[in-house]
Formats: C-alpha cells, sequence, structure tokens
C-alpha cells in the first residue's frame, strides 16, 4: 500500500553518523545535529532533541553502535567490557519509555555473536529496527483507521508522528491514515504543555502534509467534546502493563476522563515493544519527574511570580477502563482487560 502524507524522519543514519532533527528548535527551525559517540546520544535523549518512545528507542539503539565503534577502537579483543559505561548511561537517559530498555536490550543480545568489529552487524540491528517501526506504524495506522466513522473530527495530544516515531507515526500515522482515507476530516491538537509537543510538533508535521489542524489548549478539551465535534480521541503510549493501563504524556488521563463523559471513544495506538508485562497495572509505573524551570519559565523568561514552586511529572497513567482500544502491530485489543492483554503478549 502506498503510504500518502509521509514526508518526515526525525531519526537518520547518514555518513556514518546519526542525525537528529532537534525538536527544540521546532518550529521556527528544522535543524539536523549530528552525534558520534554514546554520551551526546544519551544527552540528545535526554534533553528532548528526540522525544517519543519509538524514536527514542530507535536513537538509542543507534547510539549502541556509536559505543561499539569507540569501545572497538578502544580495546579490540575487551569491547563488550569497554561499552558497559556507555550502555548503562544510555539506559539512564529516559527511565519512562520501555521502547529504550526494549532497544538496548535488542542490542546487547546480539553481542555474544560477534566477532571482530561489531559495528556492521549491530549497524544492521539499529537500521532494522527502524524499519520495523515504520512498517509497524504503516500497518496500525490502516488498523486503527478501521475504527473511525466517516467523516470524523479527531483530537490528539502530545506528538506521535514521525517527529516520536522511526517515521508515519502511530496515533498520527492512523490520523494520516484516516485522512488519506476521506474518514478524518479535521485534526484538533493540544498544545501539550509545557514543552508544546502538540503546538511545536504535532502541528508542524500535520501542516507540512497538508493536513488541516487546529490547536487548542488543553482547558478547551472539554468545550469542543460538549459541542460535539470530537469522535475520537487518538493518543500514542510510553508504556503498557498487562491490564491494559497506559502511561503517557501529562494530560492524556484528563482527556480520557472528559472523553467518557461525553461520549467519545478513546484509542490508544502504540508498538508492541511498548508493552510491559512484568508490571500488573500502571500504579508500577515510574512516572518520571523533571525540572520546575520547564513550567516556571517559557523561552528563558519567567511565567510564573518568584518564589512559586511547581510539580512537572512528565507522564500520567490511564486506566484500563476508560480506553475504548489499543491498537498495536499484533491486533487490536477493545475494551482491554489482563485477559485480553495477554493474548496480545503472546502473539
Amino acid at each position: 500500500m502506498t503510504q500518502h502524507y509521509d514526508t518526515l524522519r526525525a531519526v537518520i543514519w547518514q555518513d556514518n553518523q546519526l542525525y537528529l532533527i532537534d525538536q527544540r528548535k521546532l518550529p521556527q527551525e528544522h535543524q539536523l545535529i549530528s552525534l558520534d559517540n554514546a554520551q551526546d546520544t544519551a544527552k540528545a535523549i535526554h534533553d528532548m532533541v528526540v522525544r517519543g518512545a519509538p524514536a527514542i528507542g530507535i536513537t538509542a539503539a543507534y547510539g549502541v553502535v556509536l559505543a561499539a565503534r569507540a569501545a572497538y577502537q578502544q580495546s579490540p579483543d575487551n569491547w563488550m567490557v569497554t561499552i558497559a559505561k556507555d550502555m548503562e548511561i544510555l539506559a539512564n537517559s529516559r527511565p519512562t519509555a520501555v521502547n529504550l530498555c526494549w532497544a538496548l536490550q535488542r542490542m546487547q543480545a546480539l553481542f555474544s555473536q560477534i566477532t571482530g568489529n561489531p559495528e556492521s552487524v549491530l549497524l544492521a540491528a539499529a537500521q532494522k529496527i527502524q524499519a520495523e517501526d515504520i512498517a509497524a506504524n504503516y500497518f496500525m495506522g490502516e488498523l486503527g483507521a478501521g475504527f473511525l466513522p466517516e467523516k470524523s473530527c479527531v483530537l490528539t495530544h502530545c506528538n506521535t508522528g514521525s517527529l516520536a516515531t522511526g517515521g508515519y507515526g502511530t496515533a498520527l500515522g492512523v490520523i494520516r491514515n484516516g485522512y488519506a482515507g476521506g474518514k478524518i476530516t479535521h485534526v484538533y491538537a493540544d498544545e501539550t504543555r509545557p514543552w508544546l509537543q502538540g503546538a511545536r510538533l504535532t502541528a508542524w508535521e500535520l501542516v507540512q502534509d497538508n493536513i488541516p489542524v487546529t490547536l487548542i489548549v488543553e482547558g478547551a478539551a472539554a468545550t469542543l467534546m460538549r459541542q460535539g465535534n470530537i469522535s475520537w480521541v487518538i493518543v500514542g503510549a510510553d508504556r503498557i502493563t498487562a491490564n491494559g493501563d497506559v502511561a503517557n504524556k501529562i494530560g492524556t488521563y484528563s482527556l480520557a476522563v472528559l472523553a467518557r463523559y461525553h461520549g467519545v471513544k478513546f484509542m490508544v495506538v502504540a508498538p508492541s515493544s511498548t508493552l510491559d508485562a512484568q508490571l500488573s497495572d500502571g500504579s508500577q509505573i515510574v512516572i518520571e519527574s523533571r525540572s520546575q524551570a520547564e513550567v516556571l519559565m517559557m523561552n528563558g523568561q519567567a511565567i510564573a511570580a518568584t518564589g512559586a514552586q511547581a510539580w512537572n511529572p512528565v507522564f500520567d497513567v490511564t486506566p484500563a477502563e476508560l480506553i475504548d482500544v489499543i491498537v498495536t502491530e499484533k491486533g487490536a485489543v477493545e475494551k482491554p482487560t489482563t485477559e485480553k492483554m495477554q493474548k496480545l503478549f503472546i502473539a
């Protein structure tokens, strides 16, 4: 199937280097930064140069390639030991995104099979992870769009598109497919404070692909739903537990509660690498908190009274009972429960 509205890649391997779109500069500036070592790659992940669970995992996989290059140059006969420090640095860059650890574990599993210089083997593995992610997003886009009624208006939160994945997107992949197929007529996007991923990134992506988008502040979502303008809320996920609870960007839980009250359907779209069978429910998810300054300041300027404090959890947990369908590349689970999710894990 030919994919439409698919023009962006946020993670690029070219000329033996890793390149990332610096998402902190969007939408004012479309700038690529080059990375040639694991430490800078981990810093780019932590500092939100790249964000979104799948993109973080893919970036980390390429970080392993850079780490292996350095380790082999330093100690050709003992690179598997030398690389350990860089692996730990990469693992600690963003703790909530399960894709990060998943990608690192997948890369590390190859170490014992490698003889000689590990770079080519690990590069092929990282590129395969990215290619698989894009293919999965195409599939999820079509599967998720199948749940939408004709002439839908949808609401999305944060950024789940090409900038957050290997390409095409998870929730935005559904939106891209739905728009291409004539099912979606308009997209509403939350601003997504404090990093404004909806305003800076999602709106920018959709504008690049000529998909009509209207930006709203989070506080406007309830009124928009009450007016009957929204058929579905479509979001991504950073971690999904065994019972179908979902950790995603802060504000997702609010949308799920509002959607249920107003009779709006709620869809979560995420690759199976986001599933964490080790956690029985969302209460076990460790929620990352970031600096108060991200809430108290914007573009280096204070926006709050001096002396005020801020609480800045990056994610929240949406209970499974508020979710109408979880879409993965392994299939869709409607009204998720532990029993239904178990079948998906086995698949």
